[in-house]
């Protein structure tokens, strides 16, 4: 009778080949051969996965060589056919004008237990090894898995959502679209807050918000890169970069008002406007910058502190291309531009589309 099951694949009499399947099923559940037809007959009914799991089966249990070939041939035309839906879906989730936009894909972290548990659909989604899938999904902080067209991203994202993955998408442009306030001091502390800042285009004016406005804090280290001359391993004189000091940032989230209030513990005044430091003059910058932010904290004690980006930047300052296509507002004198600065305002604005995403939710 499988003689009969194969002369009716062949003619492509698939009723055939089911109604005969259905009786080889019964009487013979083990034979190989009655297993592999099985997976062709899902195969060409589109029930890919039970296909698969048989397919992958056979070639676990059977020693018979035409029929591991088969089954790999079967593996094979199921990855051609994944491969041609999955192009398909791209093009259509691309096909609208503001889905070709640049975007980023982010990760977000996962405990242990939550990562073995979606390795193995994240991988399956991605296209890659289960070991790779671990070493990918992140731990500790978010990280940026892909950037591209945002309708891709898009296609993506809600499959892994749908697996249980978090991530998030967000377009270059979104970020971009935040202003910044470069803020110098704050003038008045009460029912209304006011700070001086200056604009993107370095006017200097003054802005006043309520604390309750403020969804999130964003806090950052930015290194200082100097050129120093040093003795190499042969005594000899070689000049490099090297990290020597660090300038600290702080972003209060406003997205009521579609804004970011940057604070840097070099550019804020502190002995001017709300007396925030006892004795500014005397201390250390270090020491006001840490009074300053401990204020704050008292002003926004429910307010979440965004507080990983180096281990969010490290993965990601290779990526020139993408980072050059972020204006970081970050003023400090650089002799050569750093990725670190566009890093830190994608960072802070990755913050800021979560912050705005909530608030429109509760609203």
């Amino acid at each position: 009778m499988i003689e009969q099951v194969a002369i009716a694949f062949e003619r492509k009499d698939y009723h055939t080949a089911a109604k005969l399947l259905q009786q080889l099923s019964k009487e013979s559940p083990h034979n190989p051969w009655v297993q592999f037809y099985v997976a062709r007959l899902y195969e060409v009914s589109h029930k890919q996965q039970d296909a698969e799991k048989i397919y992958r089966q056979l070639l676990r249990s059977t020693t018979n060589a035409k029929i591991v070939t088969q089954a790999r041939q079967g593996l094979q035309r199921l990855k051609e056919v994944e491969q041609e839906e999955r192009q398909r879906a791209i093009a259509k989730a691309t096909a609208e004008p503001s889905s070709s936009e640049p975007g980023v894909l982010v990760l977000e972290p996962l405990n242990n237990e939550q990562k073995a548990t979606v390795a193995a659909k994240f991988a399956q989604i991605m296209q890659l090894d289960s070991y790779t899938a671990r070493l990918v999904l992140p731990s500790r902080s978010w990280r940026l898995y892909r950037s591209g067209q945002v309708g891709e991203l898009k296609f993506y994202g809600e499959q892994l959502q749908q697996a249980g993955i978090p991530c998030f998408w967000v377009t270059i442009a979104a970020i971009q679209q935040i202003q910044v306030f470069q803020v110098e001091y704050f003038s008045e502390s009460g029912s209304q807050t006011t700070v001086v800042c200056r604009n993107q285009s370095n006017q200097l004016g003054s802005l006043s918000f309520n604390w309750s406005e403020v969804q999130g804090r964003v806090v950052g280290l930015l290194p200082i890169f100097e050129e120093v001359v040093d003795v190499d391993a042969r005594r000899k004189l070689e000049r490099k970069t090297q990290t020597q000091d660090y300038t600290q940032f702080c972003d209060l989230q406003i997205p009521g008002r579609r804004c970011i209030l940057r604070l840097s513990d070099h550019g804020y005044e502190f002995q001017k406007g709300v007396e925030i430091a006892a004795q500014a003059s005397q201390n250390t910058i270090r020491i006001n910058w840490n009074q300053v932010l401990n204020w704050l904290e008292q002003h926004l004690p429910q307010v979440k502190l965004w507080s990983d980006f180096t281990p969010f930047a490290e993965t990601i300052l290779d990526q020139t291309e993408m980072l050059s296509n972020i204006t970081p507002h970050i003023n400090l004198f650089r002799r050569e531009q750093s990725n670190w600065d566009a890093a830190f305002h994608l960072y802070s604005g990755l913050v800021f589309s979560r912050c705005l995403a909530i608030a429109n939710n509760e609203n």
